[in-house]
C-alpha cells in the first residue's frame, strides 16, 4: 500500500512519522511532497527510506492513498493542480484540512466524465507522531473495505472513529484542539507544583504521569470520570476541597465554553 502525503508541515510531518513507526505501511512506500526542502530534509533524516519530493504531480501518480495535509486555504489550489493525475476509481483521497467539506472537495476535484472521487475527511491530532492520536473520520463515495483500510491506518497511530460529516467540527474541537486544552491543564498544574515547592521538570513529570494514569483508568475500566473521582474523594478530605475551589473558579464551565468557542 503506497501513501502520498501532500504537505510535510506540522500535521503532515506528524502523520509521516507515525506511519514510519507503524507496521501497515513500509517507509519506502511513503512519499511526502512539500515545497520546503528543509522540511523534506528533516523528514528524510527520520528515515532515509522515505521518499520526498517537491513535485506534487509525480507524488500522486503511484499512490493508493493521497493525503492532503496542507492549510485549508491551500486545498483548492493543490487539488486543482493534481486532479488530472488522480485515478478517481482506484485512488483514495484523504483530506486532513479542518473545515473543508466534502462538497468543497468535490467541487475542487471536478472534471468531466469521471468516477466520483473516493473521499475521506480525517481530523487527527499531533500525538499521531507517537501513535497516540484520536482521529475523527468521515467518508464519501467509499465502500466498507475502503473505510476499513483508512480506519486501520489511523487506528495503528492511536484510535480512530467514524462520524457523520456534520460532527467533524465538534470532533475537531474535542480531539484536535483538545490536545492544547489538556496541555494547558498540565502547564497550570506544573505552575502550581512549582509554587508548592517542586522544581519545574519534576512538577512536569509528576503531572504528566498523573494525567496519563487517570486516562488509563478510564480506558481500562470503561468508567465515567466521576466514578474514578469518587474513589479518591473522601468526605472532608483534601481532594474535595481542591475540586470545589476549582469549580468555584469556573473550571468545568471554562472547559465547556472553550470547546464551544472552538467549534
Amino acid at each position: 500500500m503506497k501513501i502520498t502525503i501532500i504537505g510535510g508541515g506540522n500535521m503532515g510531518g506528524a502523520i509521516a512519522r507515525g506511519l514510519i513507526k507503524g507496521t501497515l505501511v513500509k517507509a519506502e512506500e511513503i512519499t511526502v511532497s512539500d515545497l520546503n526542502e528543509e522540511i523534506l530534509s528533516q523528514l528524510k533524516a527520520v528515515d532515509a527510506r522515505l521518499t520526498v519530493t517537491t513535485n506534487n504531480l509525480e507524488a500522486v501518480k503511484e499512490a493508493d492513498i493521497i493525503m492532503v495535509a496542507v492549510k485549508p486555504w491551500l486545498v483548492e489550489s493543490v487539488l486543482e493542480q493534481v486532479k488530472f493525475s488522480i485515478d478517481y476509481e482506484n485512488q483514495m483521497i484523504v483530506s486532513i484540512a479542518a473545515g473543508v467539506t466534502f462538497d468543497q472537495l468535490t467541487e475542487y476535484l471536478a472534471k468531466e466524465d469521471c468516477y466520483p472521487p473516493i473521499l475521506f475527511r480525517v481530523i487527527p491530532n499531533t500525538a499521531i507522531s507517537v501513535l497516540e492520536s484520536m482521529s475523527i473520520i468521515a467518508s464519501s463515495n467509499s465502500n466498507e473495505e475502503q473505510d476499513a483500510v483508512v480506519k486501520s491506518i489511523f487506528d495503528e497511530m492511536g484510535k480512530a472513529i467514524f462520524v457523520e460529516e456534520r460532527m467533524m467540527t465538534a470532533g475537531t474541537a474535542l480531539a484536535s484542539c483538545g490536545t492544547a486544552f489538556a496541555l494547558r491543564y498540565v502547564r497550570a498544574a506544573m505552575e502550581g507544583g512549582v509554587e508548592l515547592g517542586f522544581y519545574p521538570d519534576v512538577a512536569r513529570d509528576i503531572v504528566a504521569q498523573t494525567v496519563k494514569g487517570a486516562v488509563e483508568l478510564l480506558l481500562s475500566n470503561g468508567t465515567h470520570p466521576e466514578t474514578e473521582i469518587d474513589k479518591v474523594t473522601t468526605p472532608g478530605g483534601i481532594t474535595i476541597k481542591g475540586l470545589n475551589e476549582m469549580e468555584h473558579a469556573g473550571f468545568t464551565s471554562a472547559v465547556i465554553r472553550g470547546l464551544k468557542a472552538s467549534k
